[in-house]
């Protein structure tokens, strides 16, 4: 994935989770429980606060020749989907068996960051 390709999934991802945070929350709050409703903003938090990492990871790979900021792109949108998707697909009364992405999800979305954190640190060069 190209750097502003990756910025423009980012991009995409920040615009759907502000559509679903703020139409789905009040659309949906009078027949969601309480529970599902923390659900829902905790998926729409992790994917707008993960899109605009993603986002930072794409403008970070456009001026660094570091391979590694691609994996990590891939990890962080893979994450994203999992993990908030995971959450959707639960709210939407999917089969129950889907709704273990999420952690798997959340699983992607520390790897990338702990990835990310390892990269910039510049441990990796120092032998």
């Amino acid at each position: 994935m190209t750097p502003q390709r990756m910025m423009a999934v980012a991009a995409l991802l920040m615009a759907v989770g502000i559509i679903i945070g703020a139409g789905t929350t009040h659309a949906l709050q009078p027949v969601l429980t309480a529970a599902q409703v923390h659900a829902l903003e905790t998926a729409v938090h992790y994917q707008l606060l993960n899109a605009l990492g993603l986002f930072m990871v794409g403008l970070l790979a456009q001026s660094r020749t570091d391979a590694w900021m691609t994996r990590i792109g891939w990890l962080l949108l893979a994450g994203i989907l999992c993990f908030s998707g995971g959450i959707y697909l639960m709210l939407a009364n999917a089969p129950s068996l889907l709704g273990l992405i999420t952690p798997v999800g959340g699983l992607l979305l520390i790897v990338a960051w702990l990835l990310l954190a390892w990269r910039l640190s510049g441990f990796h060069a120092r032998r």
